[in-house]
């Protein structure tokens, strides 16, 4: 592929993100005030390729994990083929 299609589409990306994560936070902020349930979270943040998983707690931390291989397997798809 050429840059001619890849820089679009990383801007197109890039904008959706942004889009997509201003817009759950308005859901999530208009629902907080009906629902005063219990909110779970987990993250990953890939440092190269080793995962550093959090989670709030052993569910969401395995959800972690299994995005953590999702990355590691896509990044070596990408990278190493």
């Amino acid at each position: 592929m050429r840059g001619e299609v890849l820089i679009p589409a990383g801007v197109i990306l890039i904008v959706a993100g942004i889009l997509l994560t201003f817009i759950g936070g308005a859901i999530t902020a208009g629902s907080q005030s009906k629902d005063k349930g219990e909110v779970k979270a987990a993250g990953v943040v890939m440092i190269g390729p080793i995962p550093i998983i959090f989670g709030s707690d052993r569910n969401m931390a395995i959800t972690g994990v299994v995005l953590a291989l999702i990355l590691m397997v896509v990044a070596y798809l990408l990278f190493y083929r």
